[in-house]
């Protein structure tokens, strides 16, 4: 495939999860409870992993991928303890 074309298909790609973490960060903000917070904030954590991995697929850059690998492993370690807190009150 022509670069230009993979550039054009990233830029679009990237658009759409933008404007989806747009929606998520109302969710965010509005609330009305802790949980759908702390949802919302891991549903922009998976957007930002997608967002990487199309970065790193456009531009053919392995580093990227594997930084997304561990940017999610983290982000689901710390949900764990968010839930975890939520639910009884400590860790």
């Amino acid at each position: 495939m022509d670069m230009s074309v993979v550039e054009t298909i990233f830029t679009y790609a990237s658009f759409v999860l933008l404007a989806l973490c747009g929606l998520a960060l109302v969710r965010v903000i509005k609330g009305p409870t802790a949980p759908d917070r702390v949802i919302g904030v891991d549903t922009i954590n998976t957007f930002v992993i997608c967002m990487m991995v199309l970065f790193g697929a456009a531009h053919h850059e392995i580093i990227y991928i594997d930084i997304a690998i561990i940017y999610a492993l983290l982000s689901y370690i710390a949900t764990l303890f968010v839930a975890k807190y939520l639910e009884k009150g400590k860790f």
